[in-house]
């Protein structure tokens, strides 16, 4: 083979490394198929709860307007309040806006937080409705969202409950759209919530 010959086998060569390796890339990086499942499926179920004002609350509630849902109890000593005071930051840039987000507060703790205690707790911040039921029925919420709660004693007889602290973000359809990490930056989640109101 000519040197010309064993040049260009060597650029073809590389050129096919480089796409091999651009492939992969993509495939890596690219949602799986069962992920983007998993993420249009959230809030699907069929869970039946009650708000603190006593209105149902089911599937059908996250249609007609963008939400938030966030799963939390009244006796959380800090992930909660602090993402109720961040919600209401939230809330505050919207309304100088023109817009406002309805926020959809699950206890994760139904059997102390009636929709009496939810609605005091949650009214200090506009636009958060306090949501509770059977907690047969607050099971099959987070199933629905894929949250998680558990348990953990503590001395004396009582308890903490353990819980998943994102909110997640819904459109008017009903629709998963995308979510808030705890504690994440104020900008960069306003930046989400924009998108979100925007449609």
């Amino acid at each position: 083979m000519t040197r010309q010959g064993t040049f260009l086998l060597r650029i073809s060569l590389w050129s096919l490394v480089a796409v091999a390796a651009l492939l992969l890339a993509w495939a890596w990086l690219r949602p799986e198929p069962t992920q983007q499942l998993l993420f249009s499926e959230l809030g699907r179920g069929d869970y039946h709860l009650t708000t603190a004002d006593g209105q149902s609350f089911t599937e059908a509630s996250l249609q007609g307007k963008p939400s938030a849902v966030f799963f939390g109890f009244t006796h959380c000593p800090d992930v909660c309040p602090t993402t109720l005071g961040e919600i209401m930051a939230w809330q505050e840039d919207l309304d100088a806006e023109g817009d406002a987000l309805r926020t959809f507060f699950i206890t994760v703790d139904p059997e102390r937080d009636t929709p009496e205690v939810l609605g005091e707790y949650v009214s200090w911040v506009p636009g958060v409705t306090g949501v509770t039921g059977d907690p047969a029925e607050v099971d099959k919420a987070m199933a629905a969202f894929r949250a998680y709660a558990q348990k953990v004693p503590l001395k004396g007889g009582d308890y903490t409950v353990n819980h998943s602290a994102q909110v997640l973000l819904f459109d008017a359809e009903g629709n998963y759209f995308s979510h808030i990490g705890y504690q994440e930056d104020h900008d960069r989640a306003m930046t989400t919530l924009r998108r979100l109101m925007a449609g």
